[in-house]
């Protein structure tokens, strides 16, 4: 559980300071203050999360399987997910889903033209 949560927690990090780090220098370049910039950063990252996370959780039960490519996929079947990719993808969405609220909250808080309090 506590490596759980040590790599949950480092995907977090990576992804709070990996969405800072482009808004602030996009942000201050296009002349937008530090606060404006983070928000606008990790608004649009949360939801890209969070749309994310509900096609990844609306997928079907049924997965294709063969070869093929785009429209010239002769030989491509689809077969049912196994018990473990159904609850592999609804744990993924529901972690997409987590980490875009957290994202949109930490804009909410950054935003400037808000105020929380």
């Amino acid at each position: 559980m506590r490596a759980a949560a040590r790599r949950i927690g480092l995907i977090f990090l990576v992804l709070t300071f990996g969405t800072a780090v482009p808004s602030l220098l996009i942000g201050l370049l296009a002349g937008a203050s530090v606060g404006r910039a983070l928000s606008v950063g990790w608004y649009a990252v949360g939801c890209a999360l969070l749309i994310g996370g509900f096609f990844i959780g609306n997928r079907g039960p049924a997965r294709p399987q063969g070869e093929g490519w785009g429209l010239f996929s002769f030989k491509r079947w689809v077969r049912w997910a196994t018990p473990e990719e159904q609850r592999e993808s609804i744990s993924l969405s529901a972690l997409l889903v987590i980490l875009g609220f957290v994202l949109i909250f930490f804009g909410a808080v950054a935003d400037p033209r808000n105020s929380l309090i």
